[in-house]
C-alpha cells in the first residue's frame, strides 16, 4: 500500500495499459471476455485514481490545495543523453482534469457494449491506450515526456475513427490525423528551441544544471517543466512571440480554433459513440491545458502582447459555431459545432488573465466534458435504436421515451448554461473574470449563450416533442440499465458543480492566481490598491543583440541543487 501512495500517478497512468496488455493475451474470438476486461480495467483506472483526493485510510496523503506547487512529483532519469525524464506531478488544474478523464474513459467503455461487434479485441485495446496517452499528457513535467504522451494519443484516435467510424470515416480520421500533426511538428520545433535557448541563457551567466532536474555537470539542457517554467519568461521578446506561435498552432488545432476547426465535425460525425465522447470530453482540452500550462506561464511577455487575438478569435468562434448549428440537420454534427462555440468561452477566459476567468475556463473545460460528453451519449443511444442522427427522421419521441427525455432535458439545460446545472457556474464565472477587463468581450459572450439556448432547445424540440410522424418512432425502448449507468453520473455530476462548486475552485483557484501572477501581475498590485483589474501591458523587453552580460541578468535563480561555474 504505501507503493502505491508513493507511485500513485504511476499507478493511475499504466492501470489502462495492464488492461491492454492483458487483452493481448486473449484470444479474438472470445468477445464477451473483451468486453468484461475492457470494461473492469476502465472502473479500475477510475476507482484508483479516487486517492488523489479522497484518503483510503487515515494518514493517507491527498492532494492538498493549499500547498504551492506541484505534488505526488514522481521522476526517474530516463533519456540521460539528452536530459529527459520520467517526471510526474499534478496541481490542481491537472488534477481535475486527470479525474475527469478516468471517469469520461469508464464510460466510454461502458457505452461500447453493444455498439462494437467488430474487431471488438482491437477496439478495446485502443481504448485503454488512449486512456493512458490522455492521462500522460496532463501528468506530465518533463516537455519531451509531454510531447510523446501528444503523440501516442494521436494513433488509437486514428484507428477508432478509421476502423469502426461511419461511412465517411478513413476521410475523417486521415483529416484528423494531418490536421493534428502539422500541430505538432510546430510544437516539436518549439520545444526544442526552448531547450536550446534555455541552455544558452545560463551558459551566459555561468550556470550548469542541478545534480538532480537533469544531469549534473552539464550545462542546463533539461526539458523539466519546473525549470523551464522560471526561465522561459526571460526569454527575449521576439523569440517569446516565435516560440508562442510554435506552440499556438499545435494547441489552437486541438481545442479547435477558429479557424483551424474543420477537422472536428467530420471526426465527430464519423467516429463511434465512445470516441466522439473521449474526443469532446478530453482530447480537445489538451490545447486549452496546453495554453494555460505552457503557452502563457512560459511566454507571457507574448502572451499579453498577442492576447487581443486570441479574445478575437475566440469570440469569432462562440458566434460562427452557434450560428453553424441553428443550420444543422444531422444531431451529431449540431454538437460538434457545439463544442467549437464552448471551447471559445474556455480560450476567452484564459487570455483574459484574470483568477476568476483563468478558474472558469477550467471548469468550463470540465463541464463541456460533461455536458457534451453526455449529449453525445444521447445520440448515440438514438443511433442505436434507429441507426441515423437525422433530426428530421425524429419527433415525439418523448412519448415512447419519456425517461430518456427527462434526462436529455436536464442535459441540454446543463449545456445552455441553466442555474443550478454545471454550465451556469462555468459560464458565470468566465463572463465575470473578462468583464473586469473588457464589457465588450463580455457582452459578446453573452450573445454566445443566448444563442446557444436556441440551438440546443430547437434541437431538444424537433426530436422530443410533438406528433410521432414516423412510425420507427413509436415503438422505441426506453434507457436500459447499462445506459442509465452511463447518464446518470453525467447528470448527477451536473448537478454537484451547478450547487456546489466550492471543491473545484479550491483546487482551481491557487494555480489560477499563479498563473495571472506571472503573465498580468499588475492584476493583483491594482487589487490591493483596490483599483480596476487591467491586463499589464508588456514590459520593455531587452533589445535584439543584447550582451553576454544582459543576458546573465536574465538568468533565474533555480530551484535547489543548482550552482553557478562548472564542475
Amino acid at each position: 500500500m504505501q507503493f502505491y501512495q508513493d507511485h500513485i500517478l504511476t499507478v493511475v497512468l499504466l492501470t489502462p495499459t495492464v488492461g491492454a496488455l492483458l487483452m493481448v493475451l486473449i484470444p479474438r474470438q472470445n468477445s464477451n471476455a473483451h468486453r468484461w476486461m475492457g470494461n473492469i480495467f476502465g472502473m479500475l483506472g477510475f476507482l484508483v485514481s479516487l486517492p488523489l483526493v479522497m484518503p483510503l485510510y487515515d494518514g493517507w496523503n491527498t492532494f492538498n490545495p493549499d500547498l504551492p506547487g506541484f505534488q505526488f512529483i514522481e521522476r526517474a532519469e530516463w533519456i540521460r543523453a539528452i536530459g529527459a525524464e520520467y517526471h510526474l506531478g499534478v496541481d490542481g488544474i491537472s488534477l481535475t482534469l486527470i479525474l475527469m478523464t478516468t471517469a469520461l474513459g469508464f464510460i466510454a467503455i461502458l457505452c461500447s457494449w453493444n455498439a462494437i461487434q467488430d474487431r471488438v479485441k482491437e477496439y478495446y485495446i485502443l481504448l485503454l491506450l488512449l486512456q493512458t496517452g490522455m492521462l500522460g499528457a496532463f501528468m506530465a513535467l518533463d516537455f519531451f515526456l509531454f510531447y510523446v504522451f501528444w503523440e501516442v494519443m494521436l494513433v488509437p484516435m486514428y484507428f477508432l475513427i478509421g476502423v469502426w467510424g461511419s461511412d465517411r470515416r478513413l476521410y475523417a480520421a486521415i483529416k484528423f490525423f494531418l490536421y493534428t500533426l502539422a500541430g505538432s511538428v510546430l510544437m516539436l520545433l518549439a520545444i526544442l528551441a526552448i531547450y536550446f535557448n534555455h541552455a544558452n541563457l545560463f551558459h551566459a551567466a555561468g550556470v550548469v544544471c542541478p545534480a538532480e532536474g537533469a544531469f549534473a555537470g552539464h550545462l542546463a539542457h533539461t526539458f523539466d517543466l519546473e525549470i523551464l517554467l522560471l526561465v522561459a519568461p526571460k526569454f527575449l521578446l521576439d523569440l517569446q512571440q516565435l516560440l508562442f506561435w510554435g506552440l499556438f498552432f499545435a494547441f489552437a488545432i486541438k481545442v479547435p480554433m477558429f479557424p483551424f476547426h474543420t477537422w472536428l465535425p467530420d471526426a465527430h460525425t464519423e467516429a463511434p459513440t465512445a470516441g466522439s465522447v473521449i474526443l469532446a470530453g478530453v482530447l480537445l482540452k489538451m490545447g486549452t491545458y496546453g495554453f494555460v500550462r505552457f503557452s502563457i506561464p512560459m511566454l507571457p511577455d507574448a502572451s499579453r502582447d498577442f492576447a487581443w487575438i486570441m479574445i478575437v478569435l475566440s469570440i469569432v468562434a462562440i458566434i460562427y459555431g452557434a450560428l453553424v448549428c441553428m443550420m444543422q440537420k444531422d444531431m451529431k454534427k449540431l454538437i460538434a459545432y457545439s463544442s467549437v462555440s464552448h471551447l471559445g468561452f474556455c480560450t476567452l477566459g484564459l487570455f483574459a488573465f484574470t483568477p476568476m476567468a483563468v478558474a472558469g475556463s477550467v471548469l468550463q473545460q470540465i463541464n463541456h466534458g460533461i455536458s457534451t460528453g453526455a449529449l453525445f451519449l444521447i445520440v448515440g443511444v438514438l443511433y442505436e435504436r434507429r441507426h441515423t442522427r437525422m433530426i428530421s427522421e425524429f419527433g415525439g419521441v418523448a412519448t415512447p421515451m419519456p425517461n430518456f427525455a427527462a434526462i436529455y432535458l436536464i442535459i441540454s439545460l446543463s449545456s445552455l448554461g441553466m442555474p443550478l446545472l454545471n454550465g451556469f457556474i462555468g459560464e458565470f464565472a468566465i463572463l465575470r473574470g473578462v468583464f473586469e477587463v473588457n464589457k465588450t468581450w463580455a457582452a459578446w459572450g453573452v450573445f454566445g449563450i443566448v444563442l446557444g439556448a436556441a440551438y440546443l432547445l430547437w434541437l431538444y424540440q424537433r426530436v422530443m416533442f410533438g406528433p410521432i410522424t414516423n412510425p420507427a418512432n413509436a415503438g422505441l425502448p426506453d434507457l436500459n440499465l447499462r445506459e442509465y449507468a452511463c447518464l446518470v453520473p453525467l447528470v448527477l455530476a451536473a448537478f454537484w458543480i451547478g450547487i456546489y462548486p466550492k471543491p473545484f475552485f479550491d483546487y482551481l483557484n491557487p494555480p489560477s492566481r499563479k498563473v495571472v501572477e506571472i503573465v498580468n501581475p499588475t492584476y493583483f498590485s491594482l487589487e490591493r490598491a483596490g483599483g480596476s483589474a487591467v491586463v499589464a501591458p508588456p514590459p520593455n523587453a531587452v533589445e535584439e543583440g543584447s550582451s553576454t552580460e544582459q543576458a546573465a541578468e536574465r538568468a533565474p535563480e533555480l530551484p535547489a541543487g543548482a550552482k553557478a561555474g562548472g564542475q
